[in-house]
């Protein structure tokens, strides 16, 4: 359910007064188009807060579609409500009528469409162009049957395209003829000069009047002067007849072509006067939006009032507070207003000297309150805000009425019982040198009995005033405040400055002064001033020149603040840029120191490869030959303990051997231990080393100790060992370059006493030493069989498969 949106009866003659008609004519003057200009026009303050937010969000979405796109417009629509309705109700539309319907719906389409491209920046602005239908079809329809200048196209029909074809050919032949005649001996007598013209939509030639009796045919016009006649040859008539009747076709099927137009845009009339409602809605937002960026306006910050009508006493009210607020209608002229109604006070009673800008004051208020509820941004910086009144009362100006017989004081007295009558605790009330044209001592009574009826409504009033009864009941008085227009005692000019809490002075006789009053009637006036307001007059210009002073000061700690801050400011980029100096540095040389330590750690590991592989080979061959050795002492020891046993008795057999014997394994000369013994298949399980063995009984002997024990007998049984798991991948990345090879080795190592075959090395890729690194290691280390880069699935060149 949409929000129902409340409009109050604002105060026409207070809008007159504040002169909120001219900020309309100027809203008007920036729309694109008669419904949006109208929309302008039509334009009135509203009292709810929730639509006044709305609007003013509408306007800072197309603040900033025109941040974006500067050139936006609605393009060629216009109001075409009228003719639409028209064709809706029969009416048969004029080509031009339908040109500017088309244009219309073309631009409606692509307003839509530009609007939707930017739906997530501007919400509000999408919400209007989403409900906008497109016509294209209907607008297609027109253009293809009506040119640019209006002309129904022969593309329109086909029927049209044959009789124009027609008209063509007859026409053609129908000069031809009357050429033919024209140029014959006695054509040429006769005629008053070789054209062909037109009369009544037939074909003629000119004849002398003289030769009228020479040319058989149909008189159509006679010239001017009497000396040539207009004649259709008879000749000829048949073909103008036909002539004449298909152009009647022709504008027959011209009218069927613009009647079926005109019939479908009367269609759509419901939705096409809609399309035109929205658009005017869309331009009137960016009118709004130029119109801002003329008077560089902003949009304020809303408050609204409590939801009841009489408010506590001690319930604080909405706060007025406007920034740098200028009039909108001075412009360049104006000058910034500052000031704040409703946290400590309700009224504020403003004096100072005549032309000082008091009046200005009230009307700026007046108009940016009234502009804010019409959704228009305002002159002022972006921290202003305002409440959402319900009425905007103003009783500004003079306007005398002789034929009513009016005075001044009657018009103005007029003005507030309709102001008394009509304010609440949600209106803003203006009220301009109130009590004056009477008696000052009724006048003053009058104003201070007027302040007070406001404040005990809690109605928010801004009063001028010259009165210093006045001025003494605001100083006097809680929820109401004096301020005051500044005046410069050495220039005896105004300042438009407004300074809250002191009042000023009226400086009539400094400003008459100034504006040429003799001295001594100036002087005389000052002589006959009570003694009471001479005082009251030092004071004020005492307590001015001390707010001067303390606003000089205040201004001097706020630049100096500034400059310190700014100082800082300048320091603090100093020491970032030498801080990213540093780091640059310090990057470069830690690059610089990593490249060099990268290439001394390949010739190192060159190096140390070398002498493994030389290492390597010496090793080997004394392996081989420390073990040939061994093989043939232990084959010497095995053919003496044959010889021996040559002489013992019998076979062996199981019960010779225990499980625990050492036995020494003939064929190969190596001992190894009993595990098991099997009577039944004369075998025996061996351990030699980590390999099992299952042998007969006549390849093992039994080792005899020193002493004549058998190794069962000697030594304990043994021991299984067990070799730890070793994982079959190897994860390098994140080691520092001297530690990759000390691990490899110590990794292959393990996996070799482990019986892996084929493990993984995980080096990753990054710069490419840690793979460099591994790389050169396996190349020349004795345990690697072969290695190869990891394929899809294995880690890719992040990873190197090994072969032990």
């Amino acid at each position: 359910m949409r929000h129902a949106i409340m409009y109050s009866v604002m105060d026409d003659k207070s809008l007159q007064i504040l002169e909120f008609p001219r900020i309309k004519q100027h809203l008007a003057g920036m729309t694109s188009f008669s419904a949006s200009r109208q929309l302008a026009l039509d334009l009135h303050p509203s009292a709810d807060c929730q639509h006044v937010a709305r609007l003013l969000r509408q306007s800072a979405e197309a603040r900033h579609f025109l941040d974006i796109d500067p050139d936006f417009t609605i393009g060629g629509a216009q109001d075409i409500r009228q003719p639409v309705r028209m064709a809706s109700l029969g009416k048969i539309l004029e080509p031009q009528d339908l040109l500017n319907i088309q244009d219309t719906l073309s631009a409606v389409s692509k307003i839509r469409r530009r609007l939707g491209k930017m739906a997530n920046e501007l919400p509000l602005l999408w919400g209007i162009a989403t409900r906008l239908v497109e016509f294209d079809e209907v607008a297609s329809s027109i253009a293809g049957c009506l040119a640019p200048g209006g002309e129904v196209l022969d593309s329109a029909s086909s029927g049209l395209s044959s009789i124009r074809q027609r008209l063509r050919e007859l026409r053609r032949h129908l000069l031809e003829r009357l050429e033919a005649i024209m140029k014959t001996p006695r054509g040429l007598r006769i005629i008053q000069e070789p054209v062909i013209t037109e009369r009544e939509g037939r074909y003629v030639i000119p004849i002398k009047i003289e030769q009228r009796k020479e040319m058989k045919g149909i008189v159509h016009d006679v010239s001017n002067t009497g000396a040539t006649i207009f004649v259709e040859p008879w000749v000829t008539v048949e073909m103008g007849n036909e002539l004449r009747e298909t152009v009647t076709q022709e504008r027959r099927e011209v009218e069927r072509i613009l009647r079926s137009l005109s019939a479908e845009v009367g269609s759509h009339e419901v939705e096409i006067s809609r399309d035109i409602t929205l658009v005017a809605e869309l331009d009137l937002a960016m009118a709004k939006a130029r119109y801002a960026r003329k008077l560089r306006a902003v949009e304020p910050s809303l408050v609204s009032f409590p939801d009841r009508e009489e408010p506590a006493v001690d319930e604080p009210a909405d706060v007025l507070k406007l920034i740098n607020a200028r009039h909108p209608l001075l412009e360049e002229k104006a000058v910034p207003l500052s000031v704040e109604i409703g946290r400590d006070f309700l009224s504020l009673v403003i004096t100072g000297p005549n032309t000082g800008g008091k009046t200005v004051a009230l009307k700026t208020i007046g108009l940016l309150s009234l502009m804010t509820q019409c959704g228009i941004p305002i002159p002022a910086a972006a921290e202003s805000q305002l409440p959402v009144f319900d009425n905007v009362f103003a009783d500004i100006g003079d306007e005398q009425s002789i034929q009513q017989t009016l005075s001044t004081f009657s018009w103005h007295v007029g003005n507030i019982v309709r102001i008394v009558t009509q304010a609440t605790n949600r209106s803003l009330v203006l009220l301009d040198e109130l009590g004056t044209s009477t008696d000052p001592v009724e006048g003053s009574a009058l104003a201070v009995s007027i302040l007070r009826h406001f404040l005990s409504r809690r109605t928010m009033t801004v009063a001028t005033t010259h009165f210093s009864e006045v001025k003494a009941f605001a100083q006097a008085t809680a929820g109401m405040r004096n301020a005051s227009f500044d005046f410069d005692p050495v220039t005896l000019t105004p300042t438009y400055h407004l300074t809250i809490g002191i009042p000023g002075g009226s400086n009539a006789l400094a400003i008459a002064a100034r504006l040429g009053l003799p001295r001594d009637i100036i002087t005389g006036a000052k002589r006959l001033l009570p003694e009471g307001a001479r005082e009251l007059e030092t004071l004020l210009l005492s307590l001015r020149n001390k707010e001067r002073e303390i606003s000089a000061l205040h201004s001097q700690l706020e630049r100096e603040r500034d400059e310190a801050a700014q100082q800082n400011k300048g320091l603090e980029t100093e020491r970032q840029r030498l801080k990213a100096e540093m780091n640059d540095a310090i990057k470069q040389a830690r690059d610089k120191i990593a490249l060099e330590t990268a290439e001394l750690l390949r010739q190192i590991k060159d190096a140390s490869s070398e002498l493994r592989r030389e290492k390597s080979k010496e090793s080997l061959e004394r392996t081989r030959k420390a073990v040939a050795a061994v093989q043939e002492r232990m084959r010497g020891a095995a053919l003496h303990i044959e010889q021996e046993e040559e002489t013992d008795e019998g076979a062996p057999d199981g019960s010779s051997f225990a499980p625990g014997d050492l036995v020494l394994i003939r064929e190969v000369g190596i001992k190894g231990r009993v595990l098991s013994v099997s009577t039944a298949k004369q075998e025996v399980e061996v351990q030699a080393g980590k390999i099992k063995l299952s042998l007969g009984l006549d390849k093992i002997d039994r080792v005899i100790l020193p002493g004549g024990k058998t190794a069962g007998e000697a030594l304990p049984a043994p021991v299984r060992m067990t070799v730890p798991p070793v994982s079959r991948e190897l994860d390098l990345r994140g080691t520092r370059a001297e530690e990759v090879q000390p691990a490899l080795d110590t990794y292959l190592d393990h996996a070799s006493l482990a019986n892996q075959r084929e493990v993984r090395i995980i080096h990753g890729f990054g710069t490419g030493t840690v793979r460099q690194i591994v790389r050169e290691t396996l190349a020349g280390h004795p345990l690697v069989k072969a290695f190869r880069p990891g394929k899809q699935g294995e880690g890719g060149d992040g990873a190197t498969i090994v072969q032990l």
